[in-house]
């Protein structure tokens, strides 16, 4: 009998679900991200960590530099991403990196140019129990959020859930910023 070996996705527990302040923790603990804004602040920052969240992580100061910069407009309008780690180092304006697919298009379906060259498309509610999804120009599956329905209980686990499948995972901080400025066009209806 032959098995298949097929790659884990990577599935980023999501703790607190809120846009601006929370941990994006690998489910087998290969990477760990903190997302973080200061109250009174427009610059939301993207942090690449040694290890899982704890509960007394938001109480330390942070001793690394982020790898990604959102910084948003005083009134939460667009504003400009920036890369900050090797190889990707640039800056570019969100309307410009993340782009409507269609002119009169609904805002929450956007495209951006990873900098793998490759054109990948991001919709909200596009498919039964994804409340984003990231796809290929032809429509291959990349990623998905899947956040808590509010009535389901969750026990020890957060339930928010991003899945990034792992032929795509050379491109997670790109795919994980992409996702924050949409999920933040969502809620500010921009």
């Amino acid at each position: 009998m032959t098995r298949l070996h097929r790659p884990l996705p990577f599935t980023f527990e999501d703790r607190t679900g809120q846009l601006s302040n929370s941990d994006f923790d690998e489910m087998y603990d290969r990477l760990f991200f903190h997302v973080a804004r200061q109250p009174g602040h427009t610059s939301t920052k993207i942090y690449e960590m040694n290890n899982r969240a704890s509960r007394f992580r938001s109480t330390l100061p942070l001793t690394r530099d982020p790898i990604v910069h959102l910084d948003f407009q005083a009134d939460e309008s667009l504003g400009t991403v920036s890369f900050a780690k090797a190889p990707l180092q640039f800056s570019i304006p969100m309307s410009r990196y993340l782009k409507k697919t269609a002119f009169f298009g609904a805002s929450t379906t956007r495209k951006f140019t990873a900098s793998d060259g490759r054109d990948y498309k991001w919709g909200f509610n596009l498919y039964a129990g994804q409340e984003w999804t990231c796809t290929t120009m032809d429509n291959g599956l990349v990623a998905h959020y899947d956040l808590k329905p509010a009535n389901v209980r969750a026990y020890d686990v957060s339930g928010n859930n991003l899945i990034i499948y792992e032929p795509f995972a050379h491109i997670i901080p790109e795919i994980l910023a992409s996702f924050l400025i949409m999920r933040h066009i969502k809620q500010f209806n921009l």
